[in-house]
């Protein structure tokens, strides 16, 4: 017997299921019952009951794409701070090849990059790539962090709401797989994408988000169009009071 609702917030210890119910991420059995093991959203799959954590760091996958920050260089790799338990490596043949080079003259400490995890070994070193479409250093924009596991929710089905947000405030946005996202556009625009990416975060769990967040949009981007109006009418007549 379930006991619960699909994305409902449960917490440690809480049963879940009774019966013919398989235990999943985030769960246990004990004896005959599903139990979650964290605090998250319940995801119920035919017999198979999962939980999802609300907050959670990201775990490297092989294939992912990730934004990550340097934060070390050594003597033939960068170290990167992709929003992780682990570090990630980019060595340094994965950007110059045989060819060796002074590292802090492609990347520096502090640089963006966007990137692909190429390999996790057992101990989970991660191997980062720059092989691939629109991968690279990002230069200038804003970075936002979101839980992980909110990402599918930030980007929509088959892109929607990702797209929504891009169209609407004219900004580039990349969502890395990590939960890091980079935002460049009109200083304005990109809180505007801030403010947005922080509300999809906080609930992502609920029903009707899109038509919100549509909403939304609209309405702090009406605000901004006012204010640019009444700025503009007052430069206007500041010219009139000059001319005559």
């Amino acid at each position: 017997m379930l006991l619960v609702e699909d994305k409902q917030i449960v917490v440690p210890g809480e049963i879940l299921a009774e019966g013919d119910y398989h235990s999943g991420r985030g769960t246990f059995k004990e004896v005959d019952k599903v139990c979650s093991s964290l605090v998250g959203l319940v995801a119920v799959r035919d017999k198979k009951i999962s939980v999802i954590p609300l907050q959670s760091k990201y775990i490297p996958k092989r294939g992912d794409v990730v934004i990550g920050k340097i934060s070390d260089i050594r003597f033939s790799m960068w170290e990167l701070d992709i929003n992780s338990p682990y570090s990630g490596i980019l060595p340094a043949a994965e950007v110059f090849g045989k060819e060796k080079r002074e590292l802090n003259r492609a990347f520096d400490v502090g640089d963006v990059l966007f990137l692909r995890v190429v390999d996790v070994d057992e101990v989970k070193k991660v191997k980062l790539g720059l092989k691939g479409r629109g991968l690279g250093k990002f230069r200038g924009g804003i970075l936002i962090h979101i839980t992980p596991t909110k990402v599918p929710r930030l980007i929509g089905k088959k892109g929607s709401m990702i797209n929504m947000i891009k169209d609407q405030t004219r900004c580039e946005v990349v969502v890395g797989q990590n939960g890091v996202v980079w935002v460049k556009g009109k200083p304005e625009m990109e809180r505007v994408v801030q403010k947005v990416v922080k509300t999809i975060e906080e609930e992502a769990h609920t029903s009707g988000l899109t038509d919100r967040i549509r909403d939304m949009l609209l309405e702090l981007l009406g605000e901004g169009k006012e204010k640019t109006e009444d700025i503009t009418k007052e430069e206007d007549e500041f010219k009139e009071e000059l001319i005559q």
